[in-house]
């Protein structure tokens, strides 16, 4: 190659060289650490693919007794009936179709507004729910604590955002190992207090930390709202704590709009608004200097759509932004709660989420003819915002109707209290599918649960952790 001085007597060449060999090295180094990212990820599907391997036995309530000491791969395979293939009740099963339509709902959404998506994992403590969410585009994962993020972490997830302030010592302790171990874990938590940063501080150089946690700012709701810092004065004397604390680094703040007060659209709009306007000022005071990117998070699942349009509004700030949102309740949605409150009901050319669970009791007494009584209850059904609903009758003949003149009124710890219209509404013997109000209450109560087709084939099971 021909080599030219330029005016400075400099060669050209030496200066296109230096680049060559510096585009090479850096090549070099993403192809190792996409090597690396490919070997954890394989990892990571073979902990979920493990599950399948576990042994069915008495730990699993509604399971067909005659499949103990199969594994849970091998029952899948069988490909039972819900209905035929010997499941006792109660029963609760998850649709198949419904959770895909659900997962890939709101992977499109969150591409349409450009925002990364962080699901709540406390919903379902499900991994294998996780890598589903992650196959769908997730960032990671949100959780609540650090028993929660160590199930995470034990089936290969690689960023978690904790929306909460984590104070415990042994906690602490592990996640400094755990970051120790693992140059690619990237971990999130707020901090919503001075003393909890020094609490923080405190255990994590006892800890020993060789890197500094993430940490984000949580701006709380609003007076008499949850957790989060009140005023605004407040989180800058938390950024400066937190600068002033060498095992943590502050890259953002975040928060949780669905605990406004008396929430609407108009009152979640100006208090994310609020939070937008906290990232802007602790940015221009430099509490964010030398970060390659920036977290700005909210986003439950009654007001995405407001965080969407207010996190549009982000100005260029000194480094990108992660516009991070956190809905849970969506991979499963219901028939109550979350049906009223979802944000699709007020964009609904934005898609509808479909409600994927239905817990199946069977009736065990008639006493009157106004009266039955089913045989799942408290320990089996979600009841903390509504009671069940019933929704169909399924004969022993295997008829299936609406459920029409039935209604759950009450819940004992294992029997269903229902209302009939008549006397012929339904019949001991048959089993009624109700749907359920609250899906992180619904999940909890079940360690396993079948994945369940339109016509009642049962194709997996989803194991939770809580």
């Amino acid at each position: 190659m021909a080599v030219a001085e330029d005016a400075t007597g400099q060669e050209e060449g030496s200066m296109a060289a230096d680049n060559v060999v510096g585009t090479g090295a850096g090549k070099r180094a993403e192809t190792v650490a996409a090597l690396a990212d490919e070997k954890v990820a394989a990892l990571a599907d073979e902990k979920v693919a493990a599950l399948a391997d576990e042994i069915v036995d008495f730990r699993f309530k509604g399971l067909p007794p005659n499949a103990e000491g199969l594994t849970v791969g091998e029952l899948a395979a069988e490909r039972r009936n819900l209905f035929t293939g010997g499941f006792t009740t109660p029963v609760l099963a998850l649709s198949a179709e419904r959770v895909e339509h659900n997962l890939r709902l709101m992977e499109t959404y969150s591409e349409r507004h450009g925002l990364a998506f962080a699901p709540h994992g406390k919903t379902s403590m499900a991994p294998q729910l996780f890598a589903r969410q992650a196959e769908h585009g997730a960032w990671g994962i949100t959780l609540a604590n650090p028993h929660q993020a160590r199930v995470a972490r034990a089936f290969g997830v690689r960023r978690i955002f904790v929306a909460n302030e984590i104070v415990d010592e042994a906690g602490l302790a592990w996640l400094a190992s755990e970051l120790a171990a693992d140059p690619s874990f990237r971990f999130v938590c707020y901090v919503d207090s001075v003393r909890g940063v020094q609490l923080m501080h405190s255990a994590l150089a006892a800890a020993g930390a060789s890197r500094p946690v993430d940490v984000v700012i949580e701006l709380g709701a609003g007076d008499g709202a949850r957790t989060g810092v009140r005023t605004e004065s407040e989180c800058v004397e938390i950024a400066l704590a937190v600068s002033a604390a060498d095992t943590l680094r502050l890259v953002g703040v975040a928060g949780y709009e669905g605990e406004v007060p008396d929430a609407s659209l108009a009152s979640v709009t100006s208090w994310l608004r609020r939070l937008v306007a906290l990232a802007v000022d602790l940015d221009k005071a430099g509490h964010f200097a030398g970060l390659d990117e920036i977290v700005v998070s909210a986003g439950g699942s009654a007001w995405f759509d407001a965080v969407a349009s207010v996190f549009a509004e982000i100005p260029s700030l000194s480094a990108p932004v992660l516009k991070l949102l956190r809905s849970g309740a969506y991979v499963s949605h219901d028939d109550g709660h979350y049906k009223h409150l979802t944000p699709f009901n007020r964009v609904p050319a934005e898609g509808a989420l479909e409600p994927a669970f239905r817990l199946w009791a069977q009736v065990m007494s008639r006493p009157t003819p106004s009266q039955a009584f089913a045989n799942a209850g408290k320990r089996d059904a979600a009841h903390d915002l509504d009671l069940p609903f019933a929704q169909v009758i399924r004969t022993s003949d295997g008829e299936v109707r609406p459920a029409d003149g039935v209604t759950v009124t009450g819940l004992s710890d294992q029997h269903t209290w229902m209302r009939t219209e008549s006397s012929d509404a339904v019949s001991v013997g048959d089993w009624v599918g109700m749907g359920l109000s609250h899906p992180c209450t619904s999940f909890d109560k079940w360690q396993l649960i079948p994945v369940v087709e339109s016509d009642g084939t049962v194709v997996d099971f989803v194991r939770t952790y809580f």
